[in-house]
């Protein structure tokens, strides 16, 4: 009587448990899934430390531009951070007994697997979420505000008596630079036209903004050139001449990347926008964005086929926990395989939702179809 007690009042407290239980899985979520986009964050960042270090970058500034990328961050490891927690989670509960005790009073795997799969189900809506909307405009945002900022920079660049590079095919010396932004004595080494490369002297010119893109005036000057063909000198005279520094540094700036694309474009791209040798990775990427929600799903299921499926140890079982890890990393260099692999051949394009969510439903039907079929056994015996 005392033992069937306890046992009755914990099967009436069956939510409890899934409340119990779910709760864990969320916080042990937000919590790895957090920590360990602050430490991709962190990394990623170093690679724009030489704008705030060497160009005087304010580091508010700094911060708004390499925030825009913890979105994509988060999209990635959202799959896997789901797996490793759900795996985590059930196996420590399992090390606790309370796995044990919860299948003794009656807890079917569909209900000890309740809470993994509602959280699941939460990560790949939020994955969903990420992929389609936020994802794109955030990338696209940070795009367009590093290309600002490094043309804006590119105005306080240029230092007396230092040849500046201004980029890989631009370099700028000026003699003097006045308070009032007037600049004396300026060279400029042209190489934007790699068969037209010249050099241009200027006497004097100064620095304006339009349209967010620096311009340098030149007054007084001259534009040399060597003609290739006949290999005489050339030499141009102006009263004033333009020069783009904003050119240097990003040449095309209509070009999108496929990050900015929104799914639409991604499944259907614009022949004019896109090259026909490009249109296969483009449309991998759409499928990508729709897919790889759904490895939430699958990655949880598998952690949790892990723990839920066989006997228990009193000693503990490394063996299936290790076997699911194992798996996970196989399917994570399978779809990169089948992505590459899509990106040349179109035809396999199907196979990467499949791909996606098959694991996912092979563990379910492993794990729940025996006893769905043993509950409707049940009323017939009777």
């Amino acid at each position: 009587m005392t033992v069937h007690l306890p046992m009755t009042w914990l099967q009436r407290r069956v939510r409890t448990l899934d409340r119990y239980i779910f709760h864990q899985l969320l916080i042990a979520l937000l919590a790895t899934t957090g920590g360990l986009a602050a430490l991709i964050w962190l990394m990623q960042s170093l690679r724009f430390v030489s704008l705030v270090v060497d160009r005087g970058l304010s580091f508010r500034v700094f911060l708004e531009l390499t925030s825009l990328l913890i979105p994509s961050f988060v999209a990635v490891i959202l799959p896997i951070t789901t797996f490793v927690v759900s795996l985590f989670v059930y196996q420590r509960l399992a090390g606790d007994r309370e796995l044990t005790v919860m299948q003794a009073v009656g807890l079917s795997p569909i209900a000890l697997a309740r809470p993994g799969l509602v959280c699941a189900g939460l990560a790949t809506i939020a994955a969903f979420i990420l992929n389609l909307w936020i994802v794109p405009t955030s990338y696209h945002a940070f795009k367009q505000y590093e290309y600002e900022i490094r043309n804006k920079m590119a105005a306080f660049l240029l230092q007396e008596g230092v040849f500046t590079k201004v980029s890989d095919t631009m370099v700028v010396y000026i003699r003097a630079r006045a308070q009032n932004g007037l600049l004396r004595g300026i060279m400029v080494e042209d190489d934007r036209q790699p068969d037209n490369r010249a050099t241009i002297l200027a006497n004097h010119g100064t620095i304006i903004i339009v349209n967010n893109a620096p311009r340098v005036i030149l007054y007084d000057g001259t534009r040399q050139s060597i003609d290739h063909k006949t290999g005489r000198l050339n030499v141009l005279a102006f009263k004033e001449d333009t020069i783009d520094l904003a050119s240097a540094k990003q040449t095309d700036n209509g070009s999108r990347d496929v990050g900015e694309m929104s799914l639409g474009e991604l499944l259907y791209p614009n022949p004019k926008e896109v090259a026909p040798k490009d249109i296969g990775k483009v449309k991998v990427e759409g499928w990508r964005r729709l897919a790889s929600p759904l490895t939430c799903f699958s990655f949880a299921m598998v952690g949790l086929f892990a723990v839920l499926r066989g006997a228990f140890s009193r000693h503990g079982n490394i063996k299936r926990p290790l076997a699911a890890v194992l798996s996970v990393v196989a399917l994570l260099a399978v779809s990169l395989l089948l992505q590459n692999l899509a990106g040349r051949n179109i035809a396999l394009i199907p196979l990467i939702p499949v791909l996606a969510l098959l694991p996912g439903l092979v563990c379910s039907a492993i794990l729940f179809v025996p006893e769905m079929q043993a509950a409707k056994a049940r009323p017939r015996q009777a």
